[in-house]
C-alpha cells in the first residue's frame, strides 16, 4: 500500500507537499470522478472486509469501487498518510420511507482539520446525494456545488446535512413514473455527531448490510459514477445518466433497460468496472430514490 499507487488510481498528478484546502479538494474530486460507489460485491458472491489492505488491493490494484466502509475507510488513510488531521465519524442516513433518520449509524465519513477550520470529505454516498468537494462545518451556511446547494444544521450538538436540489425531468416516457427518480428538490442527506470512530465501531453495520434481506444493498445492485456533468448510476438492469443543467434549474435522467448480455460491457465502458465474479443484477422493490 503507498500513496503513489492512489493517487496513479484516481489521475493526480500534483504536488502534496501542502496540506491545505485546494489539495484536499482536487483530490477528493478525483477520488470520486474515478472510484465508483458500488455494491457489487454482495451480488457476486463476494463478501465485503474492513480490511485496508483488502480494500487497497479491490480498489487500488483492481478495476473496482466500493461503498462507504470501502472508500471513505481507504480515503482516511490517504489522507492521513499524507498528513492531514483527521478524524473517522459515523453518520445516521436519512430514511424517506419512514421520514427519519436511521438508527444505527450506517455510513462512514471523515472530518479533517485545515488551518483551524473544520470539513467533512465523504467520497462514497454515491449518486445525487455525492458531495463533489469537502464541506465546511458550519451551521446555516449555503455551500453551493454542481449538484446543488448543501448546508448543515447543527441542533443539540447533532449535524444533519441538507440538499436543495433542482427539479427532475425523464424524457423517457417509459420512466417517467420511476420510484428511482428523487423528485424532492429539498432533502436531508445525514447527520452526524462528533464523536470519534474507531474502524471496529462499524464491523457489525458492514456485515449486516451485505447480509441482512431487507436491506436495500441486499435488495439493489448498485454502481454509481460521478461525471464533470451529473452522475451515471446501474441499478439492476437500470442504466441512467444524469446531467446537471444549473442554468435551466434541472437535473435530467436519461434512464434505459439494458440486457444482462449488455452488463460486462457498461460496467467496464461506463464505470471501468471488470468484475471476477458473475453479476446478479438485482433491483427488487426496496425504496432508493437518486
Amino acid at each position: 500500500m503507498n500513496l503513489d499507487e492512489y493517487f496513479k488510481r484516481i489521475g493526480f498528478h500534483g504536488s502534496y507537499d501542502k496540506l491545505d484546502l485546494a489539495t484536499l479538494k482536487l483530490i477528493h474530486r478525483q477520488h470520486i470522478m474515478s472510484i465508483p460507489f458500488e455494491n457489487l460485491s454482495i451480488h457476486c458472491g463476494e463478501k465485503i472486509i474492513m480490511d485496508l489492505e483488502v480494500i487497497f488491493n479491490k480498489v487500488v490494484r483492481g478495476t473496482r469501487g466500493g461503498w462507504c466502509f470501502e472508500n471513505n475507510y481507504l480515503f482516511g488513510w490517504v489522507l492521513r498518510q499524507m498528513g492531514y488531521d483527521t478524524t473517522t465519524l459515523g453518520s445516521r442516513v436519512f430514511n424517506t420511507s419512514i421520514n427519519e433518520f436511521e438508527s444505527q449509524e450506517v455510513h462512514l465519513i471523515n472530518k479533517v482539520i485545515i488551518d483551524g477550520n473544520a470539513y467533512i470529505a465523504d467520497v462514497s454516498f454515491g449518486l445525487s446525494g455525492q458531495i463533489r468537494e469537502p464541506l465546511e462545518l458550519i451551521t446555516g451556511k449555503d455551500q453551493p456545488q454542481e449538484g446543488g446547494v448543501f448546508r448543515f444544521i447543527c441542533k443539540d450538538n447533532l449535524w444533519m446535512l441538507e440538499k436543495n436540489g433542482r427539479r427532475t425531468e425523464v424524457p423517457n416516457p417509459e420512466f417517467a413514473k420511476s420510484n428511482l427518480v428523487n423528485r424532492k428538490e429539498t432533502r436531508l442527506i445525514h447527520c452526524f455527531s462528533l464523536e470519534p470512530r474507531e474502524p471496529d465501531h462499524f464491523f457489525q453495520v458492514n456485515h449486516d448490510l451485505q447480509t441482512n434481506p431487507t436491506s436495500l444493498f441486499t435488495n439493489k445492485s448498485i454502481c454509481s459514477l460521478q461525471t464533470p456533468t451529473g452522475f451515471r448510476a446501474l441499478v439492476g438492469l437500470i442504466y441512467s445518466e444524469v446531467t446537471f443543467k444549473p442554468e435551466e434549474g434541472v437535473d435530467l435522467y436519461n434512464m434505459k433497460n439494458i440486457t444482462e448480455d449488455e452488463l460486462e460491457a457498461v460496467l467496464m465502458e461506463k464505470f471501468n468496472v471488470k468484475l471476477q465474479n458473475k453479476l446478479q443484477a438485482v433491483n427488487r422493490r426496496v425504496f432508493l430514490e437518486f
